[in-house]
């Protein structure tokens, strides 16, 4: 709840505007003098400082300097029965939001603080969003090495390549591909590489909100709108004004809001939830979904204009087990990235636990990877990750990779599946021969003969 502070030498006066503050939902505290204002602005904190100018002791403009000397975050509205040029001059250079001459309704009064306060969250939001996109900033340049976008297969180039060409448009641009692929990561470097990249990036999780919250978050909403609308909110919209906006899951969005939707990226224009003021937005769309969104037109689920506004540039995020040589590459920076966050040494991964993660489908793609590198080294114990520290990669038995159609030789492949078996085994069991032809239910001389056919261990070794 935010705090006032009301400083006015006039008794009747400074109580009725304390009242009213009350009854607004706001904590307010009112002193008569502005040497009693200065005290209170060293001991306590608030979050709007209204100010008579003549009082006894210091004058409003002294309350004013102290107050944004303390306070830098507090906003202060001086008032004053002598208005003139000047003086609102003078205030506005020390940094106050407005400026009251006696005389004004408590309906003007009430406007005039609705306004500050809502002009100080407006303020607060753009500033938690530019410190966001800051970090996220700071993280993409790190993932030139350390990042999950990254990859040399053929795949990969080709998502570069558009990632390049379309950055530096405005066009809408549509990321598809399977949860954990990356489809975010793309829409922050798409807008960190355009010309918008000192604007907001401002995400909405589509699929989390319900219609009518959703409505609310994209495009804001008036006091009273709704239960519970207490006070006037802008949406994301609004505050993606000059930037990007990023509407995951866009697949998911009810008939109601692709109508609204539609006519933002037509139109450029919207109203708020419960309002008549018609705003204008100037904002790069870029949007994602795991759903094949043709069919959801097919279906009638999803509006065909829709998706031609949305499918401008279309940019497909392909899955892990796509990206052939990939996987190492990727571990490598996940387990430097995941380091990196645990403040120890980059953690070194040996070759069998590549070769293991290699041929493992990861249904997940790249969030499973970082998931099961995050958790080997947590519970590595050594100075290195090796295939004994990885997880089981499938609950189910062994999930592979399989060459594509028309490779496939049925007599090496199997050979192949049979030599990461046994190989994983062995390592489990800590090269114990014994325990390892028993979890594979073979006979040990069965086990010997395998495990120098496959290179395992030397000839004759034991």
């Amino acid at each position: 709840m935010p705090a006032v502070l009301v400083v006015e030498d006039n008794r009747t006066l400074c109580d009725a505007l304390a009242i009213t503050l009350t009854k607004m939902g706001l904590t307010a505290e009112a002193v008569e003098s502005g040497d009693r204002a200065l005290e209170c602005l060293r001991h306590k904190r608030y979050d709007l400082v209204i100010t008579d100018f003549k009082l006894p002791g210091a004058n409003g403009l002294e309350v004013l300097e102290t107050a944004k000397k303390l306070q830098p975050g507090a906003d202060v509205i001086l008032i004053t029965a002598f208005g003139s040029v000047e003086l609102a001059v003078e205030a506005m250079k020390l940094g106050a939001v407005d400026f009251m001459t006696k005389g004004f309704t408590p309906e003007e009064f009430r406007l005039r603080v609705q306004k500050a306060l809502a002009a100080r969250a407006d303020a607060a939001e753009r500033s938690r969003l530019a410190e966001e996109n800051e970090r996220l900033r700071a993280d993409l340049e790190e993932a030139a090495g350390l990042g999950q976008i990254v990859g040399e297969s053929s795949a990969m180039r080709e998502v570069f390549e558009t990632l390049e060409r379309v950055a530096a448009t405005d066009a809408s641009v549509l990321i598809t591909g399977e949860s954990g692929t990356g489809k975010e990561l793309a829409a922050r470097e798409i807008h960190f590489k355009s010309p918008r990249r000192d604007k907001p990036f401002v995400k909405v999780a589509c699929g989390a909100l319900s219609e009518s919250l959703l409505e609310s978050e994209l495009f804001g909403h008036e006091k009273g709108a709704f239960t519970g609308s207490v006070k006037s909110r802008k949406g994301r919209f609004e505050l993606a004004h000059g930037g990007t906006i990023f509407l995951d899951e866009i697949g998911d969005i009810s008939a109601t809001v692709q109508v609204k939707l539609l006519r933002v990226l037509q139109e450029r224009e919207f109203e708020r939830v419960g309002g008549e003021k018609t705003l204008a937005v100037d904002v790069r769309l870029v949007s994602a979904t795991n759903k094949d969104l043709k069919a959801e037109v097919r279906e009638g689920r999803f509006r065909e204009d829709l998706f031609f506004r949305l499918h401008v540039v279309p940019l497909h995020m392909p899955a892990l087990r796509e990206r052939e040589g990939d996987i190492p590459l990727l571990a490598r920076n996940l387990a430097a990235k995941v380091c990196r966050r645990m403040n120890r040494p980059t953690m070194p991964i040996g070759r069998d636990a590549l070769e293991a993660l290699s041929v493992y489908a990861w249904p997940g793609n790249v969030r499973e990877l970082e998931n099961v590198i995050e958790r080997a080294i947590v519970l590595c114990r050594g100075e290195s990750l090796t295939a004994v520290d990885l997880p089981p990669l499938a609950e189910s038995g062994l999930d592979l990779r399989l060459p594509a159609a028309g490779s496939l030789d049925l007599t090496a492949t199997l050979e192949d599946i049979e030599r990461r078996i046994i190989g994983q085994a062995f390592r489990r069991n800590g090269g114990n021969k014994t325990q390892t032809a028993r979890c594979l239910g073979i006979n040990t001389s069965t086990l010997y003969y395998k495990l120098e056919k496959y290179g395992l261990i030397e000839p004759g070794g034991n």
